[in-house]
């Protein structure tokens, strides 16, 4: 029999299949019925309070970040439901300053006494934490004034057995693509809708509704000599946009057989190409190097880089925040600060660290917006597809799955744990698993040979595979 949990700030209780028509109504009316001037009325009256009780009590500044949180998310296995899950959440954090003294508290309880005794315990907190010079909120003439309509709120309503439906479509689009597949570890389908609120002493709020929904799908297949697993999915904050539950499948599915059959390789120095999945992660570790905390810390094989070349001149990374229904699209960042377009790599040359008010403080320079990190980033392509890539890789891996946190956050220093197909005289030759691959991240963003036009949209960072000339594979 089927889980189906009903969840919010104050119940986690499991109900019997036969309850599931009884609260499917009511969970797919719950992210519609959001009355949002009811919401935004509240918080502005909440907050007003709030900010007043802070001051009373002799903070002198003060910033809460209201959420509420209504999603539904299904799992099937092998054609039957496993689980049906409702959440309603609700959060605040709080942060209240003391001179230049510090508290933080939170709270699940919206009600206007549990969020006083919150913000009771930050100043207590603040009291007895060491002054800092460089803590407090952003500057007040920093603070965005120009509300801009993002478009990422698309609830779409959706019933308990919609949601099964569309999981099961997935799964059974995958079981059926070949006889090779041989199992499921399921397909899930869900559905969130999040209201943020933010605001500060300096007299700015915002509030932003947003949607994400997501599709994916896991298989196992079996070969003469191996059995593999693989995946596929789909995320978008508008579910038209999702790929279909048969797509998702059949990706799944022949993505799954691709890796049966796999052969070893020797240890050797090659060309190694990253799909775009993985070249994303080569990004994060560069947003964690020029990241403001990082920096202050001397904890960055970047550091001092600002305003000198580090990728090839052909490397262009913009970050677009106003992008309409943008995974990371946002007109202000966490601290209320303007966000804006820019180019955070021109032509191979780092323009800007990634800095919030209190890393610019500790490094003496000026926040750029990123309280909360990077808002929808962009690599530009330099015109090759993959098979172009393919071809041009000649003879070496494509990387389609790593394992592992092998990276040295101080020296730059890679190694972590690969799979993925071996290529040779520019044809895929069979798939391999059990290597390592390793080399310096300084190298390799510097050495890069070429960027595909194969972009990868799921995420807030977009990317084409990355061809890199030389990377040392170490075969178990």
């Amino acid at each position: 029999m089927s889980n189906i949990k009903i969840k919010n700030n104050f119940e986690d209780s499991t109900v019997k299949e036969s309850a599931k028509d009884s609260i499917s109504k009511s969970v797919s009316q719950s992210a519609d019925s959001l009355d949002l001037k009811k919401e935004e009325g509240f918080f502005e009256n909440v907050s007003s309070e709030l900010l007043d009780y802070a001051s009373q009590l002799g903070a002198t500044q003060a910033e809460f970040g209201f959420s509420k949180d209504i999603g539904l998310s299904v799992s099937v296995r092998n054609q039957e439901i496993e689980t049906l899950e409702y959440n309603r959440d609700n959060s605040c954090g709080i942060s209240v300053y003391y001179g230049k003294q510090k508290g933080n508290s939170s709270t699940s309880d919206l009600s206007i006494d549990a969020l006083k005794a919150a913000v009771d315990a930050a100043l207590n907190i603040a009291k007895f934490t060491q002054a800092d010079e460089f803590s407090g909120l952003a500057n007040r003439d920093l603070m965005a004034t120009n509300s801009i309509d993002l478009d990422l709120d698309h609830p779409m309503g959706v019933s308990a057995e919609t949601a099964k439906e569309l999981a099961l479509e997935c799964e059974q689009s995958g079981l059926s693509f070949s006889d090779k597949i041989t199992n499921s570890e399921g397909a899930s389908f869900s559905s969130h809708r999040n209201l943020h609120y933010y605001v500060n002493s300096h007299g700015f709020s915002a509030m932003q509704p947003s949607t994400r929904h997501s599709l994916s799908c896991v298989l196992l297949a079996e070969g003469e000599s191996s059995k593999q697993r693989d995946y596929w999915y789909s995320a978008s904050r508008d579910s038209n946009n999702l790929e279909s539950g048969e797509t998702i499948g059949n990706k799944a599915a022949s993505r799954t057989i691709a890796r049966l059959n796999s052969r070893k390789i020797s240890t050797q120095k090659a060309k190694v190409l990253f799909v775009p999945e993985m070249a994303r992660t080569l990004i994060g570790h560069f947003k964690g190097a020029i990241n403001g905390t990082s920096l202050y810390r001397e904890s960055s094989f970047l550091l001092g880089k600002i305003n000198q070349p580090v990728f090839p001149d052909f490397v262009s990374l913009e970050e677009k925040p106003f992008i309409k229904k943008g995974l990371a699209s946002a007109w202000h960042d966490s601290e209320g600060m303007a966000t804006k377009e820019q180019l955070i790599v021109e032509d191979g040359v780092l323009n800007t660290y990634l800095l919030n008010s209190y890393s610019a403080r500790k490094l003496k320079m000026s926040p750029t917006g990123h309280a909360g990190g990077t808002h929808n980033l962009f690599l530009k392509d330099t015109g090759q597809n993959f098979n172009d890539l393919v071809k041009q890789l000649d003879k070496g891996l494509i990387v389609t799955e790593m394992m592992g946190h092998g990276v040295n956050a101080i020296t730059g220093d890679y190694s972590r744990g690969a799979s993925g197909f071996w290529v040779e005289n520019g044809e895929i030759q069979h798939f391999v698993e059990e290597i390592t691959i390793a080399g310096n991240l300084i190298d390799m963003y510097s050495n890069l040979i070429a960027v595909g036009n194969d972009f990868d949209y799921r995420s807030s960072v977009v990317t084409g595979s990355w061809l890199l000339p030389e990377m040392m594979i170490a075969s178990s």
